[in-house]
């Protein structure tokens, strides 16, 4: 399937690659899965072939992310304000939402930088970065880098292992994987010490 999605991309026009990259970018914020990184890592392949150049690669697939991600902070930032305080929401407990909210005002600019390293997450911290309203200016300057960055690994991968880019896609599978599985512990914990905290409480 990869070197069949690699074959079909080979045979577009450099424009409508570029296009498709900002686009497949774009969709992993919202909809996820999407297979972005692997599409990244594509491009990176076809600028080893010198079909593609560098940096409109990278501009087009950064920019991709940063849209996605706005677009995904900015619902968040809708939802809060138009369904959870507005009490609409009757089974959602509000001090519960904000206590949430609070934690996330807290340590979310990190989890802002870390983002695009964190696969399965991304859609659920830029929503819920929006509905805690965190600076709009130092999230989308913090979520830019975290998108250059994790964009130029994905291409010079790309460049490095050349068409071999099943190779790298066993790897992100991996690599995305242990995340996933990492961050349902973290959770899972946080969860168990939130009722040891209120049982003790009560």
């Amino acid at each position: 399937m990869i070197e069949e999605l690699l074959a079909h991309l080979s045979g577009l026009t450099p424009i409508v690659i570029y296009v498709l990259l900002f686009t497949f970018a774009y969709i992993e914020n919202l909809f996820p899965p999407s297979p972005s990184d692997i599409v990244i890592v594509i491009g990176g392949t076809l600028i080893g072939t010198n079909y593609l150049h560098f940096v409109p690669t990278l501009i087009f697939a950064t920019g991709g992310s940063i849209a996605g991600f706005l677009t995904a902070f900015g619902i968040g930032w809708l939802l809060d304000k138009k369904l959870i305080h507005s009490g609409k929401l009757k089974f959602i407990n509000i001090q519960t939402i904000e206590k949430a909210e609070a934690a996330f005002r807290k340590w979310g600019y990190y989890l802002i930088i870390a983002n695009r390293f964190l696969p399965g997450t991304r859609a659920v911290i830029s929503f819920f970065g929006g509905m805690s309203r965190l600076d709009i200016h130092k999230t989308m300057f913090l979520s830019s880098i975290s998108s250059l960055l994790w964009n130029i690994v994905l291409i010079y991968l790309g460049i490095l292992f050349g068409k071999n880019v099943a190779l790298v896609d066993k790897y992100l599978n991996t690599y995305s994987n242990i995340v996933i599985t990492l961050t349902a512990i973290v959770i899972l914990l946080l969860v168990i010490n939130y009722f040891i905290k209120r049982k003790k409480s009560n």
